[in-house]
C-alpha cells in the first residue's frame, strides 16, 4: 500500500492550511469533497467542532485547487 497524497489529498492540506484545520480533522473532508455538493452536511447549531461548515468550506478550497475535470 502506497503512503502516496493523491491530489485532492494535498489540495485538502492547503486548504485546510489556509483555513486553520488541524490536522486530525482532514481526513473528516474527503468524503464531502467526493460527494455532489447538495449532499454536504449544514451547520446544525450546536457548537460541533469542527462545524460542517468549515469542513465544507475547506472542501470547497480544496476542490478550486484542483485542475479542471477534462
Amino acid at each position: 500500500m502506497s503512503d502516496a497524497k493523491t491530489p485532492l489529498d494535498e489540495a485538502i492540506d492547503a486548504a485546510s492550511d489556509e483555513v486553520g484545520l488541524p490536522t486530525w480533522y482532514r481526513s473528516c473532508v474527503k468524503p464531502i469533497a467526493t460527494a455532489p455538493p447538495e449532499r454536504w452536511p449544514r451547520c446544525c447549531d450546536s457548537g460541533c467542532e469542527p462545524c460542517n461548515l468549515v469542513l465544507c468550506e475547506v472542501a470547497r478550497r480544496a476542490l478550486a485547487k484542483l485542475p479542471p475535470a477534462p
